[in-house]
């Protein structure tokens, strides 16, 4: 069945334009990021300083790709949480959330309940918001806020930041932004999309997932590079793509081209290449007629009782 697009926006733009300017602008954003790097970084906990990185969706996988980053460092022990389900807190750590909208209910809780008892650090995405006027230290990103719902350039500017603080360089990253926009999409579109990554691209692939199921409701997965081929290849055929972060072991890119699946690993780096995912996301919701600008069941800050 084909679907046509007719339906326009009530200011007469295509469905998905709002969010599709946003992932173009990704490579300027960056760019300014790192101009800042300077003032940003020393908000931040210093090298050896413990830190728990807390978050929900896009922001956790976001924060895991940090933890795994800043361990490998050798910057201090560090490690991600969702928000909900926080194992335990060391009184040793620096609690940092990233929000985009300031007032996501469960990390306004965190925030809440580890205020004047730990350092809290905060991302946001909007000043005068409850997390943003709680934390000790704030590092607003209010230029790489989104009118969209679904997460694209918010995340990966906080990304960018995060990693500039670990003292990588990162100058030519915004050009691999820009190349990630030219990138080819596939000639014919997968109706199965996985997403594999290695150390702290894992999370980067759970985030590549999530962007897929948010705009298009795609059947999309993420794994380990490693675990794939425990069980989850099961699934691949002629109509997957197998998209990795990371280069494949030679073994494993035989083993998934044995399934029939056409595996990607573009020359990239990873974030950059999540710029691509973006486009590939939109361009899923567009084949099946979603609006990505309005992406069903979703709303821009999750209020939960």
């Amino acid at each position: 069945m084909t679907v046509e697009r007719k339906a326009l926006l009530p200011d007469a733009r295509p469905l998905g334009a709002i969010t599709q300017a946003e992932v173009a602008s990704q490579p300027d954003i960056w760019t300014r990021v790192l101009a800042e790097a300077g003032d940003t970084t020393p908000l931040l906990p210093a090298a050896g300083e413990p830190v728990l990185f807390v978050g929900c969706g896009t922001s956790y996988y976001i924060g895991e790709a940090y933890a795994r980053r800043r361990n490998s460092a050798g910057l201090g022990r560090t490690r991600a949480a969702i928000a909900s389900e926080i194992p335990y807190v060391d009184p040793a750590e620096a609690l940092v959330v990233l929000s985009r909208s300031g007032t996501t209910s469960d990390v306004v809780r965190v925030v809440e309940q580890f205020h004047g008892k730990t350092a809290v650090v905060g991302i946001v995405g909007e000043p005068g918001t409850p997390i943003a006027t709680m934390c000790d230290q704030t590092i607003l990103l209010d230029y790489a806020d989104e009118q969209s719902v679904v997460q694209t350039r918010f995340a990966t500017s906080a990304l960018t930041l995060l990693r500039a603080s670990l003292g990588e360089n990162l100058t030519d990253l915004p050009d691999q932004a820009r190349a990630a926009l030219d990138l080819k999409m596939p000639r014919v579109l997968p109706s199965h999309v996985v997403f594999l990554g290695t150390d702290w691209t894992i999370g980067l692939a759970h985030e590549a997932a999530l962007k897929c199921r948010e705009s298009a409701g795609a059947w999309t997965e993420a794994y380990a590079v490693m675990e794939y081929q425990h069980g989850p290849i099961a699934a691949a055929g002629p109509h997957t793509l197998v998209w990795s972060l990371d280069p494949l072991p030679a073994f494993v890119r035989e083993s998934v081209q044995s399934t029939g699946a056409t595996v990607w690993e573009p020359d990239l780096d990873p974030l950059a290449q999540i710029v691509a995912v973006h486009r590939l996301a939109l361009t899923l919701a567009d084949s099946v007629g979603r609006d990505s600008d309005r992406p069903q069941h979703l709303s821009r800050s999750v209020q939960l009782s």
